[in-house]
């Protein structure tokens, strides 16, 4: 199938972007990868009047480090993300799940924001942006508008923003010392969307005490499911093998997934809290690891 007739608009700068997007009003669609977008036109799953091509707008393809935070901008292709040396230093989780996201030839044209805007539930990097506290950053009319993620997603390819909005940042806290994290997921072929995902991170103190933990799944319901009350059992205790497995037991009691021609319910469930048992698993190992490397030569 094709896609039904529209407009096509390529702006040079954000504010002209953003003065289109006001124009054509509720029926429009930026575009910039396209991979999610286009299929779904193809289908006429989804029906817009006016595509608005944000790939003339340099200013949002960067990575830039702060120093609590890494800065991404809504338009850099996720391979760059995924090799980026900072990535890999101060935000490893996300570093590690995007060679999930698809294959390489879609990650060097997708860009993180659209991942992000299309809100897919099993997508890899919204779990990832909501077990770590990450903030989307929304440009209007109205100016700067800063977006928690785990409030960002609202339902299944929905989110808060708002018609007259485009993403145009991603603002994810760097990791602190003595962290590890881990991000597994089952599919049924590489490449295909997670019917289940774990994004873990822990964090020891010298003396191997879990200082913080953080925990999030996707494709378990109609947005990331964030652990948060899971993940603060594990606080205040070193990690061991007893609570990894009652937290995965705990996130599987809570989430509510939906049965389809992939996976029943139950499946993910299952598989939910094996994954979370995995995952932890390996955080704490690498956060261990980490630890030890801190510590000053005797």
């Amino acid at each position: 199938m094709k896609p039904i007739a529209f407009d096509y608009f390529d702006p040079a700068t954000l504010a002209e972007a953003l003065s289109i997007l006001r124009e054509c009003g509720d029926e429009a669609k930026a575009i910039a990868g396209g991979q999610s977008l286009v299929p779904m036109m193809n289908f006429r799953l989804v029906r817009p009047t006016a595509l608005i091509d944000l790939n003339r707008l340099a200013s949002l393809d960067f990575i830039v480090e702060h120093q609590c935070a890494v800065a991404i901008g809504a338009l850099t292709r996720q391979h760059i993300v995924e090799t980026s040396a900072i990535v890999r230093a101060r935000v490893p989780l996300l570093a590690e799940a995007l060679p999930f996201v698809a294959h390489m030839a879609l990650r060097r044209r997708g860009t993180v924001g659209g991942s992000v805007a299309h809100a897919d539930p099993a997508a890899e990097i919204p779990t990832v942006l909501v077990a770590l506290g990450a903030t989307v950053i929304a440009q209007g009319p109205n100016g700067t508008r800063a977006i928690p993620a785990d409030k960002f997603f609202v339902s299944y390819f929905s989110t808060a923003l708002k018609s007259d909005e485009l993403l145009t940042e991603l603002r994810i806290p760097t990791v602190p010392p003595g962290t590890g994290s881990a991000f597994l997921e089952v599919s049924r072929r590489k490449g295909s969307l997670a019917l289940v995902s774990v994004a873990a991170e822990i964090t020891l103190s010298p003396e191997g005490i879990c200082e913080r933990a953080a925990l999030a799944l996707g494709g378990v319901g109609s947005t990331p499911f964030a652990a948060v009350e899971e993940a603060q059992l594990l606080v205040g205790q070193a990690p061991n093998l007893r609570a990894f497995q009652e937290v995965g037991q705990r996130v599987a009691a809570r989430i509510s997934p939906d049965s389809d021609l992939h996976g029943s319910a139950q499946y993910r469930k299952d598989a939910a809290a094996a994954l979370v048992d995995r995952a932890l698993q390996a955080s704490a190992a690498r956060a261990s690891a980490a630890s030890r490397s801190m510590e000053s030569p005797k």
